[in-house]
């Protein structure tokens, strides 16, 4: 089967700035597939590429097979959706909704019957004789995707569409974005610095670092057994010992990584599990998150790491507090190798 999209060693320079560095990937037809990164990483660059909106200097840019590197926005089937939604205020949700089919030339009461169509998918059927600024922040999200897939386009671009929203708001949305791919099955290649987004909704991810793609990999292996510094912090904040630090902690020169909830906290003088590592330091701060409290230790080897703690195990640690001397203990096979760490 044909890909949806496949970028072959594509570039694009601006100055001195290399916004995408010799970048190759596929994406399949029919997936969820999530560009995660920090701002400025070359996620966003990459999709103004797929969507035509800009053209790469290098390398070729295909959908369903073909090289579309130089072809104009309107000839591609695609379609985007934005984090201010991009609605027109002096129209009602239907015609926000037809304007796509409008712009082809579809006739008024064909338009309006898929416009209809299109509001009972995302359930806003009642609404569609409002404007924009009567509808909440997640009512226009679901209007603008209305807006972007009432052309059936063959893949749906989402750039940052639920930045704009609450925390709630946003995880309910995510819920609903996901249901919606899976109902309609067409590609949605979604944008998004949140490393939650990606990992909840995306079949895989890529992390992207200063214009490469440092990670492409299922959400449970990007988590579980990530590769490299960058992406050991940047999805779920790991703890990385480094080659120096590893010497030291535990006798062998490989950089690795431990997520936090992989950590045991004891006292300094409990015993360390049999099987296990251990670095000794100090409480330098807790932080409370409800289910769980994130402690973090000032290593004597030097680095600050941290340990989630459960509420049951926290009332265990009676005493324990800020500047209280501990150990960090750990499964050996806990450890996730890395490339080298600097």
């Amino acid at each position: 089967m044909t890909a949806a999209i496949e970028f072959r060693a594509v570039s694009r320079v601006f100055g001195d700035v290399r916004a995408v560095d010799d970048v190759s990937f596929t994406i399949e037809s029919g997936e969820f597939f999530a560009m995660l990164g920090p701002s400025g990483s070359g996620k966003t660059s990459c999709l103004r590429l797929v969507a035509g909106f800009d053209a790469p200097d290098r390398g070729q840019v295909l959908l369903d097979g073909q090289d579309v590197s130089n072809v104009p926005p309107y000839e591609r089937n695609v379609n985007t959706v934005f984090q201010d939604y991009a609605l027109f205020p002096h129209m009602t949700v239907l015609e926000n909704v037809a304007y796509g089919p409008r712009v082809r030339g579809v006739a008024p009461p064909e338009r309006a019957a898929r416009a209809r169509e299109m509001l009972d998918l995302v359930q806003l059927s009642a609404l569609g004789d409002r404007r924009p600024a009567q509808l909440s922040g997640g009512q226009r999200q679901r209007v603008a995707l209305a807006r972007a897939l009432i052309n059936h386009p063959k893949v749906l671009l989402l750039d940052e569409p639920l930045g704009a929203l609450d925390l709630k708001l946003r995880e309910e949305m995510q819920i609903e974005l996901k249901s919606l791919q899976k109902k309609l099955g067409i590609t949605f290649v979604y944008v998004t610095h949140d490393q939650g987004e990606a990992l909840s909704m995306a079949d895989r991810v890529a992390v992207f670092n200063k214009g490469r793609i440092e990670q492409l990999a299922a959400p449970r292996e990007l988590y579980t057994r990530p590769r490299t510094e960058f992406v050991a912090r940047f999805v779920g904040s790991a703890n990385v010992a480094s080659a120096a630090l590893a010497r030291t902690l535990v006798s062998g020169a490989q950089p690795f990584a431990i997520r936090a909830e992989n950590i045991a906290l004891l006292s300094e003088n409990a015993a360390v599990p049999e099987g296990a590592s251990y670095a000794a330091g100090a409480v330098v701060a807790v932080q409370y998150h409800g289910a769980v409290s994130r402690w973090q230790v000032q290593l004597d080897a030097g680095e600050v790491w941290s340990a989630l703690v459960t509420e049951e195990d926290s009332r265990a640690l009676h005493g324990l507090n800020v500047g209280t001397r501990v150990k960090l203990s750990w499964p050996r096979d806990a450890a996730v190798p890395l490339a080298d760490v600097s």
